[in-house]
C-alpha cells in the first residue's frame, strides 16, 4: 500500500521500475524465456491492487525459472495486506517457498541432497523469505483497521461531547426559565396589580398616570418574559428559538453525515408534536452512534411508522465486519433515550438479534403529546 500523502501510480510505477532493475540484473538477455516472465511478473504488478490474487499467479513463472523474485514478494505482500483469507495467503508463501526453493527443471534435483546441512539452511531461509511478506501484510491490515477504527472513535467522542454540552445548556436554561418563571414574573404581577390599585384609588391625575405607566410597563415586561421562557424552555420548533431544535425533516440529513450504510424507511406525518419528532431524532442519532463504537463495518436499517395512535422507531444493525475494540462506556445515552420516552409516556426497548446485530425500539404515544 501506498504511504500517506504518495500517489498510489507513483508507487505502483516505482515497483514495476525495481522489478525491471531485478530482471536485468539477475537473468541477463541471453536466457529468453526467464526474461519474458520476468517482465511478465515486472507488468502484473500494474494490476495488484484490482487484481492481487491473479498478480501473484502470474509473477511464479519468474521465481520458478529465475532468482528474479521481487516481483514475486511485492504481490504476496499486496495480497497479504488486502485479503483476510488466512488459510489462502499461507498456501501462497506455502507455494512461493516451494517453487523458490526446487531447482528447474526439478527433475534435476536429487534425494540425496535433502540431507544436506546447507540444503536445510537453504528451506529454513526460503520459508522465512516467504513467510516475511505475508506477515508484513497482515500487519499493515491491522494498522488500517485500527486507524479506521480510532477516526470513528474519535469522532462518536466528539459527537458525545457535544451532546453532553447541550444537554448541559438545556438544564441551565430550564433552570433560568423556572426561576425566571417563578421568581421575577411572580413580583412583576404583583408591581402590576398594586399599580392597578393605585391608578384606580388614588385622587391624584399626575399619581394615576404615573400608575398607569407603570402598570402598562409591567405588563409589557411580562409579555416578553413570557417569551423569553418559552425561548429558554426550548418546548418547541419556532423560528423564535435560541437554537433550531431537530425535527422528522433532518432524520435524512442526519443518516447521510453519520458515515453508515444506513436505509431510512418513513411514513409519518409532519404534523407530530415537536416533543415526538425530536424524541424520534435523537433515539435515531443514538443509535446510529452506537453502531459506529460498536459495531464497525456494519450497515443499519431505520423504520419509523405509526400504528394506532403509536408511533415506532425501529432502528436495527447487522454484525459489525470488523474487529470491535473493547471501550468503557457508562450507558449514558441508552439511559437518557430511556428518561425522554418515560417523560412523553413511551419506552424503549433493545438488544442483540440472532443475526449478530443489535436493535432500538421506541414506542410513543401519539395522542398523549399531541
Amino acid at each position: 500500500m501506498s504511504r500517506r500523502g504518495v500517489p498510489a501510480p507513483l508507487v505502483d510505477a516505482v515497483l514495476v521500475l525495481l522489478a525491471l532493475v531485478d530482471a536485468w540484473g539477475r537473468v541477463g538477455f541471453d536466457s529468453p524465456l526467464p526474461m519474458a516472465c520476468a517482465l511478465l511478473a515486472a507488468g502484473a504488478l500494474s494490476l495488484r491492487r484490482r487484481a492481487p490474487l491473479a498478480t501473484f499467479v502470474l509473477t511464479l513463472p519468474t521465481a520458478m525459472l529465475s532468482d528474479a523474485v521481487f516481483a514475486t514478494i511485492a504481490a504476496l505482500y499486496t495480497l497479504s495486506s488486502l485479503s483476510r483469507h488466512r488459510v489462502l495467503l499461507a498456501g501462497c508463501a506455502l507455494t512461493y517457498g516451494v517453487i523458490d526453493f526446487l531447482p528447474w527443471p526439478w527433475s534435476s534435483l536429487e534425494a540425496a541432497e535433502l540431507d544436506q546441512i546447507d540444503t536445510l539452511l537453504h528451506i529454513s531461509y526460503t520459508l522465512a523469505t516467504a513467510a516475511a511478506p505475508v506477515f508484513l501484510g497482515q500487519l499493515v491490515q491491522a494498522r488500517r483497521d485500527l486507524s479506521l477504527r480510532l477516526a470513528e472513535i474519535t469522532e462518536a467522542r466528539e459527537q458525545e461531547r457535544q451532546l453532553a454540552a447541550q444537554s448541559i445548556l438545556a438544564q441551565e436554561r430550564a433552570q433560568l426559565a423556572r426561576e425566571m418563571h417563578d421568581v421575577v414574573s411572580h413580583q412583576v404581577s404583583l408591581i402590576a396589580v398594586q399599580a392597578g390599585a393605585l391608578q384606580v384609588g388614588s385622587q391624584d391625575a399626575q399619581t394615576r398616570k404615573a400608575a398607569a405607566t407603570i402598570r402598562q410597563l409591567s405588563v409589557q415586561t411580562l409579555d416578553e418574559l413570557r417569551h423569553m421562557v418559552s425561548v429558554l424552555r426550548a418546548s418547541g420548533s419556532r423560528p423564535t428559538e435560541l437554537t433550531p431544535q431537530p425535527s422528522l425533516a433532518d432524520l435524512q440529513s442526519l443518516v447521510d453525515s453519520s458515515g453508515i450504510e444506513t436505509e431510512l424507511k418513513t411514513d409519518l406525518p409532519t404534523s407530530l408534536p415537536p416533543t415526538v419528532q425530536r424524541a424520534v431524532y435523537r433515539t435515531v442519532q443514538e443509535a446510529l452512534t452506537n453502531v459506529r463504537k460498536h459495531a464497525p463495518g456494519a450497515s443499519a436499517s431505520v423504520q419509523i411508522r405509526q400504528e394506532d395512535g403509536t408511533v415506532h422507531t425501529l432502528i436495527t444493525n447487522d454484525a459489525p465486519t470488523r474487529p470491535v475494540l473493547a471501550l468503557p462506556s457508562a450507558h449514558h445515552g441508552l439511559a437518557g433515550l430511556r428518561q425522554r420516552a418515560e417523560l412523553l409516556g413511551g419506552r424503549v426497548t433493545s438488544g442483540p438479534t440472532a443475526e449478530g446485530g443489535y436493535e432500538l425500539h421506541l414506542e410513543l404515544p401519539v395522542e398523549q403529546n399531541g
